[in-house]
């Protein structure tokens, strides 16, 4: 777990992967191998995390860059590990452009809504590809908790703006986009793959500096533990900075 990088990105990945899991275990026998989709998968933890169980992933990736660094990762891991993983240039948006109706039992779609201006066009796309029965998982910066980051660090000019505008500046310095469940859970249903699970991810863990570093494997479990605690128990999950939703195409 320690090999995820920072403590933030450590919490955020692994408690997806467990969420995910669990969705995964609810809807597909023991053993499937499934046809996976991961909008903008990044450094790759959870296309080369799934690869590795067995499933066939295509990573969508927009940016040459993360591209090129999503293959250098691939590279690394076992032949058959990388015989189960391709990498399409393209923008979630443009999925139909890519795919046809259908293709894929699961879509990721983490950490990428936020730099989207009007997420329904995409998210329409998205269950689009998924055939019937598949999971849609969202990760999306929770609006409805976004005056709790900075009010905490004392900043309150930033939290006062933070009740009346979705949009924020995260930590690179881009201005980008929250989500709130209920519009999204409307947008879902609207769509045809309505939420059917959702849980809050990084409630204790949010202010952790970047550079934060995981802690030994006992500590870290203990805070894992509670992390994943609080992100399925009301009230908690619901001012969680992350909120994961997970959609199910009828």
């Amino acid at each position: 777990m320690r090999g995820l990088g920072g403590l933030r990105n450590t919490v955020r990945q692994e408690l997806v992967a467990r969420q995910l899991d669990e969705q995964l275990a609810a809807r597909f026998p023991v053993g499937r191998r499934l046809r996976v989709l991961d909008v903008g998968p990044g450094q790759g933890t959870q296309t080369l995390r799934l690869a590795r169980a067995g499933h066939e992933v295509t990573g969508l990736e927009p940016d040459p860059r993360m591209a090129a660094a999503l293959r250098e990762a691939l590279a690394a891991e076992a032949p058959g590990v990388q015989e189960r993983v391709r990498i399409v240039r393209g923008d979630g948006r443009d999925t139909g452009a890519h795919f046809l109706p259908g293709s894929f039992d699961v879509v990721l779609c983490h950490g990428v809504l936020m730099y989207v201006p009007e997420p329904d066009p995409m998210l329409a796309g998205l269950a689009r590809v998924l055939a019937p029965g598949g999971l849609l998982s969202l990760l999306v910066r929770n609006a409805d908790a976004l005056a709790l980051r900075p009010g905490l660090s004392g900043d309150w000019d930033t939290a006062l703006a933070a009740f009346d505008s979705p949009s924020y500046v995260n930590r690179l310095g881009l201005t980008v986009r929250a989500d709130r469940r209920e519009t999204l859970a409307a947008t879902l249903a609207g769509i045809g793959t309505p939420l059917r699970a959702w849980y809050g991810v990084r409630v204790f863990t949010d202010l952790s500096p970047d550079g934060a570093l995981p802690p030994d494997d006992a500590a870290l479990a203990r805070l894992l533990t509670a992390e994943e605690r609080a992100g399925r128990t009301d009230p908690y999950r619901a001012v969680a900075a992350l909120l994961h939703l997970c959609g199910v195409r009828g």
